[in-house]
């Protein structure tokens, strides 16, 4: 063998041991970045990370409604040749190709929080979520227990094409669609992608939620846009209310009693999983195609209980 085809043979192995040696890089993108339930995916994703010896970089667009921002996102990382992706799709539809696109490129994308159209394990190697069904059926049998009358209800919805949150939407009407003693008043607004616009949203449905007695909101953003429309409306702590997720103003509002009860998420497991299963399937070993991340009712008689002041980082 000639000295060139030697060292050359030599370079390739040296470069080949120190691509071996760097760590695993693994895309960490959210549906926006300003919502305190994603700094918690956030937190739990970095958790994994240095648990398992591997580097998370985190981006995500700045509003829950732009897919145009999100998708350029993954196209970015899976140029630059990411190791895997942990994506919570900001549209079921939207982001199928740019995720079809990097598992054709052998980057594994492991789905969370929201679902995406395809078969887990085949188009995507799992998702890792909230039973977003479950919530909002916790969601709608607790509204209904306040109640215990003859009610009118408001749903605000969160935006069009969120699978997470039209489950939990269905959720909530099938339960409480079990109680013939309660009417659905309003089921078609919808509250878009920050607490302002859901402050709007539900400012503009005034006169139906003065004629509710029953209100329910699929997360975050809808549930703080809402309690502040009630506020601002002085119909707050009058009517009974149920929300979704824990950021600090939500659970002031549970305090204060404007809020009867919310739906509480476990975000940081959830960043914490969707990297680990990420991990686990890059290095080989099986994993599950879906992952229950867990939903739990927060009430005032239960904010002092160990496994919920756990679960709020109380």
């Amino acid at each position: 063998m000639s000295s060139s085809r030697i060292f050359g043979f030599l370079l390739a192995l040296v470069t080949f041991a120190h691509a071996e040696d760097k760590p695993l890089k693994i895309a960490v993108i959210p549906k926006g970045t300003t919502h305190v339930f994603w700094k918690s995916v956030e937190a739990g994703a970095k958790a994994a990370g240095k648990e398992l010896g591997v580097e998370i970089v985190w981006k995500g667009p700045l509003k829950e409604n732009d897919r145009a921002q999100q998708i350029a996102i993954v196209e970015q990382f899976i140029t630059e040749g990411i190791h895997g992706i942990v994506l919570a799709p900001l549209d079921d539809t939207a982001l199928v190709r740019p995720v079809n696109s990097a598992m054709g490129k052998k980057i594994p994308v492991v789905i969370i929080d929201s679902a995406l159209k395809g078969e887990a394990g085949k188009d995507f190697v799992s998702f890792v979520a909230t039973n977003n069904k479950k919530g909002g059926e916790l969601g709608g049998n607790q509204l209904a227990k306040v109640l215990n009358n003859t009610a009118n209800i408001a749903l605000l919805r969160y935006q069009v094409g969120s699978a997470s949150t039209d489950e939990r939407e269905a959720g909530f009407l099938a339960a409480v669609g079990q109680h013939a003693d309660l009417k659905v008043i309003v089921d078609n607004r919808y509250g878009g992608a920050t607490m302002g616009e859901a402050k709007t949203a539900a400012m503009n449905m005034l006169d139906k939620l003065r004629q509710a007695q029953g209100i329910f909101c699929p997360n975050e953003s809808t549930t703080f846009g809402m309690l502040l429309a009630l506020r601002q409306s002085n119909l707050a702590g009058k009517v009974k209310f149920v929300g979704f997720d824990t950021s600090p103003p939500l659970i002031e509002g549970l305090k204060k009693g404007e809020i009867d009860a919310l739906v509480a998420q476990d975000p940081t497991r959830m960043g914490y999983l969707g990297v680990k299963t990420c991990v686990e399937h890059l290095r080989g070993q099986q994993v599950e195609t879906a992952v229950d991340t867990g939903a739990r009712l927060i009430t005032r008689d239960n904010l002092s209980d160990p496994e919920t002041k756990k679960l709020l980082g109380l």
